[in-house]
């Protein structure tokens, strides 16, 4: 896509390039983003100035819709069809909206397994595997898997052990919070501030048994994953992955049938399986656009598995093929690193919010990688598969002053960063930094309280004998509710006084309203204290941000 984005920003293409050509854009967003499509309103702009004329309006899925993209997508699909039958109606010779419930028309899975027998295979498992057999099963596993990992992510960059698992905030608050540290078990990987963490979670192997016995699968089938179709995406990755592996290994290290929500094709595919009529039909109008308010009850707001899911459809039995093309793949999920590596030679720590919540029937959730780290006993020495990334938040010098925003776990990579400062500063001058944290109450859920307070005073990098300073926002300790923005205008003039003087800002934390709200926040303090009318200050931060000095890491 950036090779075909570069080539249609050419300056020698002209307006009638695309003279003839038609065109349909649906993009795939979500509004908790600043940029919500950008991608598709980008595309359809450049492609109407090159000439080139829509037959729909674009659309615009939204992932914070209660429904999904499919609120969006269905209507949009059905505008499509009706439009490019009115263009040809040979496009559709029974019409666009003829329902076919044939099984040909699923088709094949685009997956097969092969299974080997014992005589078959050259590898013997050993009984004790080390940790250069974890890495090659876990490569093996996810280089045959049809989810989409790029080739960096299948073998793990490193292994980690845990060796500090603290909570941060106050036992019955609410909030569980944890700070975890974690040393290199393989060599070290480099890494900086602002860089990212990403973690292989482990499943629960309760439910992965449940899931193979629901599914009438042998645990220790020794197996290889196939592309059915030749020269796709699949066959690339997985051409030098055909060492057999056992099923249940597969499953743990690449299909997340405990913690993710299937996608709607995974009903319409079981729909043709089910036996029993009453699920069949229920199967159908789920997957139909006129049950997807209902699937969505069902399915996404109530965050059923696919175990779940199929446990409630006993006629359906669905093939392995199937399963490893449907299940939601298991993902890698990342975080922002909480350490310097100079202050934490050989460590990474990571400050880990431990999702839990219950839906609107009752039952209770938890987020799978930060509840399976919460639940690591540092004195087991369990393995952690683990990958470093780089970061948006890019490691500033230390003659650069800093802003620096990070409300709740949003202050991770921001211990980092005032980490890696206060070592600079024991041998050079650094630059001033002030950072605006944000939380509830005080006493519940001030992460690192000891920490900050101890580096914003005795001409500590926080110190305003620094020309530096540390704020609170405690959002819920008085009637009237405080947040960073707050304390951001209380606190214009330092701000100014440090965007004058080239200071760059960072903004980590929450992608729902916060990173618009600070904005909006900076927006008045340069009008303000600038002398500028808003417009004027909306265009000066966008310079900013354009200059590579208007840094954002959000996440939802």
């Amino acid at each position: 896509m950036k090779v075909f984005w570069r080539f249609l920003l050419q300056r020698n293409l002209s307006k009638h390039w695309l003279e003839g050509v038609h065109y349909a854009v649906f993009g795939l967003g979500d509004s908790g983003y600043q940029k919500y499509n950008f991608a598709a309103k980008k595309l359809d702009k450049r492609l109407a100035d090159l000439g080139a004329v829509p037959i729909v309006e674009k659309g615009l899925g939204d992932d914070q819709h209660p429904s999904g993209y499919e609120a969006a997508l269905d209507p949009w699909m059905s505008s499509l069809w009706s439009i490019l039958n009115k263009i040809n109606p040979k496009f559709f010779p029974q019409g666009p909206y003829l329902a076919i419930s044939d099984m040909k028309l699923i088709d094949q899975p685009k997956v097969q397994i092969t299974y080997h027998g014992d005589d078959n295979v050259d590898s013997q498992f050993p009984t004790n595997p080390d940790l250069k057999w974890i890495e090659m099963q876990i490569g093996w596993a996810r280089s045959m898997s049809p989810g989409k990992f790029t080739h960096d992510k299948t073998r793990p960059g490193c292994f980690l052990k845990m060796i500090k698992n603290q909570p941060l905030t106050r036992a019955g608050c609410g909030k569980d919070v944890r700070h975890f540290e974690f040393e290199f078990v393989s060599s070290a990987i480099e890494y900086v501030v602002g860089d990212i963490l990403e973690v292989l979670p482990g499943q629960n192997s309760a439910a992965v048994d449940a899931f193979i016995q629901r599914c009438s699968l042998d645990p220790d089938a020794l197996i290889t994953v196939h592309p059915r179709e030749k020269d796709n995406h699949f066959l690339r990755t997985c051409t030098s992955a055909k060492v057999p592996i056992k099923l249940k290994t597969f499953v743990e290290l690449t299909m997340d049938v405990a913690s993710a929500s299937p996608r709607r094709y995974f009903f319409e595919v079981m729909s043709y399986f089910a036996t029993a009529p009453h699920e069949k039909e229920r199967l159908q109008y789920f997957a139909s656009p006129e049950g997807r308010d209902d699937l969505y009850q069902y399915n996404q707001k109530e965050r059923r598995t696919v175990l779940e899911v199929l446990e409630d459809f006993p006629s359906v039995e669905i093939s392995f093929e199937w399963l490893v093309q449907l299940v939601p793949p298991l993902k890698t999920r990342a975080f922002s690193i909480s350490s310097s590596p100079s202050a934490h030679p050989n460590q990474v720590h990571l400050t880990v919010d431990v999702v839990s919540w219950t839906t609107p029937f009752k039952r209770k959730r938890s987020g799978l990688c930060s509840m399976w780290l919460a639940k690591l006993d540092p004195e087991q020495s369990i393995y952690v598969p683990a990958w470093f990334q780089k970061g948006t938040l890019h490691p500033p010098p230390p003659s650069l002053p800093l802003i620096l925003i990070g409300p709740g776990t949003g202050c991770a990579p921001f211990r980092g960063f005032v980490e890696e400062r206060a070592i600079q500063s024991e041998s050079n001058a650094t630059a001033p930094v002030i950072f605006f944290f944000g939380c509830r109450n005080e006493e519940n859920d001030f992460l690192y309280r000891d920490f900050w307070l101890s580096h914003a005073q005795d001409g500590g990098v926080l110190s305003e004998a620094k020309g530096g300073g540390f704020f609170v926002a405690f959002s819920r300790d008085q009637p009237q509710k405080v947040y960073v923005q707050h304390k951001m205008r209380e606190n214009s003039q330092t701000i100014w006084k440090l965007l004058s003087k080239g200071a760059a800002v960072y903004v980590a934390g929450s992608s729902t309203k916060m990173p618009s709200d600070v904005l909006s926040a900076f927006e008045d303090i340069v009008s303000m204290e600038g002398g500028l009318p808003k417009e004027s200050a909306v265009r000066w931060l966008r310079a900013l941000e354009k200059a590579g000095s208007y840094h954002v890491e959000a996440w939802s």
